[in-house]
């Protein structure tokens, strides 16, 4: 990998920073968007379990299809998902309370953005390799910043002005985006994203990939577990604040700092995998995760929230980068993009088990009982993640 260069590294913090602006009002506002457009706790969950599930199915076939020769590259699909997310957002904002416009239009425009995150991750290790030497941890950290930021003024003008202010963003970042990606070229390819036609392969297929990676394998199982309780608390994060006293003030408040927190982890995880491997660092992430739900069980005001929060520093913000690591370490180079989805995918799966059930279990029980399937969802999670990395082979070659 080439040194880290501030020109590249800015056109691709920019692409991030727009990218996780537009991710908190599309994901972490989408129970406050949906309900004040007259869904209930089902119907909310319901709609982003349908989006989970299309986005599960998709990332692994546009990341087999990206690997592959042909004009579908990184850079164009994340053109491609930028201008959908615009047009729905358009739509949405002509759009009165018609409720199945808006639960199709907003299932078009959550699948996607999530979508695309794999391929993101995948640009950056395209680029680098192509001598661009772009700062990952840097530029995801100041991403999340991102995230941070917007969700810390977003959640009193929307309690102020009305969810539309939602809407406005998601058009604001896309069209930034897409003129970043005009200018996100690599270096002699200055027309289209040519890829290498010589020697190249087409990827194992799925069985022949779970034999050669068992460890990462029975890791995306914990992975969903982990994720199951990280979407109960980020999609239904409003309820569980409004429980505790709060409103989408302290919603916005509560997301700043998870997401702040994330930036110096990201920042320095080159330094942190120096000293700690990139499947010890999954395993603590797991354990983070089940404490961060678990504070939340007994929490009793808004104070305990923002402990709870806190723990995206170990959980979260080591889980992503240390995934993306682990993926670059232990593939080989034609299953890489395909590790990196398949790890979006069981995030994404986590989220569908996680959308189907909360909103049930709100919708005939409390905060309590969704808080305590989540917590007992994750301590799974953990137990299997220690067995996958610590008792199985990360490669076996066939």
């Amino acid at each position: 990998m080439e040194k880290p260069s501030v020109r590249w590294t800015i056109r691709y913090t920019l692409l991030n920073v727009a990218y996780f602006a537009a991710f908190c009002t599309i994901h972490a506002y989408a129970a406050v968007y949906l309900l004040s457009k007259g869904f209930n706790n089902t119907e909310v969950g319901v709609l982003l379990a349908v989006a989970n599930i299309l986005s599960a199915v998709l990332q692994p076939v546009i990341a087999g299809i990206i690997d592959k020769p042909g004009w579908l590259s990184n850079r164009r699909f994340i053109m491609i998902s930028v201008l959908i997310i615009l047009a729905g957002s358009l739509i949405l904002m002509f759009t009165d309370d018609n409720k199945l416009i808006i639960f199709s239009v907003y299932v078009i425009i959550y699948m996607i953005q999530f979508a695309y995150q794999p391929v993101m991750t995948a640009l950056c290790f395209e680029y680098q390799k192509a001598g661009c030497g772009i700062y990952y941890g840097l530029a995801r950290g100041l991403g999340s910043a991102s995230f941070a930021f917007t969700s810390m003024f977003i959640g009193r003008i929307v309690e102020n002005n009305g969810v539309g202010i939602l809407l406005w963003v998601n058009i604001v970042t896309m069209v930034l985006s897409v003129l970043i990606i005009l200018i996100f070229r690599k270096p002699q390819e200055s027309g289209d994203d040519k890829k290498e036609s010589t020697e190249v392969k087409t990827n194992n297929g799925f069985v022949h990939f779970i034999r050669s990676y068992p460890a990462f394998t029975l890791f995306l199982v914990g992975t969903v577990c982990f994720y199951f309780a990280h979407n109960m608390i980020n999609d239904f994060m409003i309820q569980i604040i409004r429980n505790l006293g709060g409103n989408e003030t302290e919603l916005g408040y509560a997301n700043f700092l998870q997401a702040i927190l994330e930036l110096p982890v990201m920042a320095l995880i080159g330094i942190v995998l120096k000293k700690i491997s990139a499947e010890k660092l999954l395993v603590i992430s797991g354990i983070a995760f089940f404490i961060k739900i678990l504070i939340l069980v007994f929490a009793k005001g808004m104070p305990h929230m923002y402990i709870s929060q806190s723990f995206q520093l170990f959980a979260y913000a080591v889980f992503i980068p240390a995934g993306a690591y682990y993926v670059s370490k232990t593939m080989e180079e034609l299953d890489q993009v395909k590790g990196q989805a398949f790890i979006t995918s069981a995030i994404t799966i986590g989220g569908v088990f996680s959308n189907l059930i909360s909103g049930v279990i709100l919708d005939h029980s409390d905060i309590k009982t969704m808080l305590l399937t989540g917590s007992a969802v994750c301590a799974v999670g953990v137990v299997i993640a220690v067995i996958a990395m610590t008792k199985l082979p990360h490669y076996k070659k066939h």
